[in-house]
């Protein structure tokens, strides 16, 4: 289980194989010099609520990996997180789609 931690604040246990696609979305979004919000459902231990953050080039993003190999990269899971970044209500995980070898890449 991997860590997204904003600004040293606000964080949320991810898996790692999410957690690599989340950072691969955010990556290509700030590049582009796209700001965007990024939302998340809270534990049950913090009140079972909803977290959202407003990412931007200036905000400090830590991606935090529990395993040390990069997982292959689902390019439709990919387009379906920019979707979701793309939309008024900002970038949320969303169900891992099938796969197809040939759309796989390596991380």
């Amino acid at each position: 289980m991997g860590r997204f931690t904003y600004d040293g604040g606000a964080r949320v246990d991810v898996e790692d194989r999410a957690l690599a696609h989340l950072q691969a979305v955010m990556g290509a979004k700030l590049r582009r010099g796209e700001a965007f919000f990024f939302a998340w459902k809270d534990e049950v231990s913090l009140g079972s609520g909803r977290t959202a953050v407003w990412i931007h080039a200036h905000a400090h993003l830590v991606f935090t990996f529990s395993g040390s190999r990069s997982p292959a990269i689902n390019r439709s899971w990919l387009e379906a997180l920019m979707h979701t970044a793309n939309s008024p209500t900002g970038l949320y995980l969303v169900p891992e789609p099938p796969q197809g070898a040939a759309e796989d890449i390596r991380g």
